[in-house]
């Protein structure tokens, strides 16, 4: 299938994509949802079946990760399947990887080989844990490096043991950083002509989504706990129940919660002995849940909505998955795209949430089915139907 390039952002780039499970496909989709020519280095079907290494093609989950690439199968563990990996990296403009540190170099597929014969190259890799280091060449995987990281600590009900959050955040953030790197190197590139390796980990990917609370520890060694639905700092700010459910409200700083005092009517509160300052209300932050929460249960959650945003103070539903999408507010966000895949028939996958106006993104095609490009890809590097046949037998592609 011809490249169709999802936007006219980075459509004069090339990706080599040899990621696998999740942290390294979420930075390969930042770049082919921007219009990069992707091409996904895919193992023959007989040397790795489907869903042997993450989901399985025809799931959700995969479908919404690979959008908007080609697929060329190639055996690299053989020499002419190296030959040809060698060549398309000669053409590309970068090459994105997430297994253990040393296995690029194992295979011959590292940085400095690659840099050999393409000074322009990028290269970007994705670990668990870092290229060096004592825990360099163990696997990663999100859940580990959300306990390592800290975040589990910091999440769930106090009393209840560490708990992880519900999406893999740490796989995600390395993903999405990595992109970043390979965008930045891609700008200075501009400048300089020369390309670089850039790397990051699950690991310091979640020490960095820490923000303020590894701040709290490196500026004042103060040792965050869990808060479970409260706000940490920023008191009153957590879920409250309401009449019919749950809503969140937050009242972040002394304007705010003096809108929101006037809007529950208690006023009173501005004077309270324990409740007067920021300060008082954190020591107190219990015996003032409990007395919002009297209140709150005593009207429905729109209605609660309604008061509070007319009073200017932050609050929200707290939604299951299928009424988050059936949000008007989402709706009009336009956060899914419909497409046309050959197995699966129209799905509808997750748009980018950062709009470009000139030069919007897309899903323009489907996740590719193993290999559709194989052959268009070869021809491009003159490799002749003959050679094309023998290799296919031969599962070198």
């Amino acid at each position: 299938m011809p490249y169709q390039p999802a936007s006219a952002v980075l459509d004069k780039v090339r990706v080599l994509d040899l990621t696998r499970v999740r942290s390294g496909p979420t930075a390969v989709r930042q770049l082919a949802d921007w219009g990069a020519d992707v091409i996904r280095i895919e193992q023959p079907e007989a040397l790795e079946p489907d869903g042997s290494l993450g989901a399985a093609r025809h799931t959700a989950d995969f479908q919404n990760l690979q959008r908007n690439k080609r697929s060329i199968t190639l055996n690299l563990k053989t020499e002419e399947g190296m030959a040809i990996f060698r060549k398309l990296a000669d053409t590309a403009d970068v090459v994105v990887e997430n297994f253990r540190p040393d296995v690029k170099e194992r295979l011959g597929i590292d940085y400095d080989t690659l840099a050999k014969t393409n000074e322009r190259l990028i290269y970007a890799s994705i670990s668990g844990f870092g290229q060096s280091g004592p825990y360099a060449k163990r696997p990663g995987f999100d859940q580990v490096a959300q306990g390592m990281g800290g975040l589990m600590s910091i999440t769930g009900v106090p009393g209840d043991g560490p708990m992880r959050v519900g999406i893999p955040i740490a796989d995600l953030c390395a993903g999405h950083f990595c992109a970043q790197g390979i965008l930045l190197a891609l700008y200075e590139r501009e400048q300089s002509g020369k390309g670089q390796w850039l790397h990051t980990s699950l690991l310091q990917a979640m020490i960095a989504m820490l923000d303020f609370q590894a701040a709290r520890w490196t500026v004042n060694e103060q040792v965050p706990a869990q808060a479970g639905n409260n706000h940490p700092t920023s008191i009153p700010t957590g879920v409250f129940e309401t009449k019919d459910g749950h809503i969140n409200i937050a009242v972040a700083g002394e304007a705010t919660w003096q809108r929101f005092c006037k809007s529950v009517n208690k006023e009173q509160w501005l004077d309270h002995s324990h409740f007067k300052d920021a300060k008082l209300r954190s020591e107190h932050r219990d015996e003032l849940n409990a007395l919002i929460n009297e209140i709150t249960t005593t009207r429905t959650s729109e209605d609660w909505i309604e008061i509070f945003g007319e009073a200017g103070v932050p609050s929200g539903p707290i939604y299951t998955i299928d009424k988050t999408f059936n949000d008007p507010q989402v709706k009009h966000l336009d956060m899914c795209s419909t497409v046309s895949t050959p197995v699966m028939g129209d799905i509808s996958l997750i748009n980018q949430p950062v709009i470009l106006e000139r030069t919007p993104s897309s899903i323009k095609v489907a996740p590719p089915e193993r290999g559709n490009a194989t052959e268009e890809i070869l021809n491009e590097l003159g490799v002749e139907q003959d050679q094309f046949d023998r290799m296919r037998e031969e599962h070198i592609i």
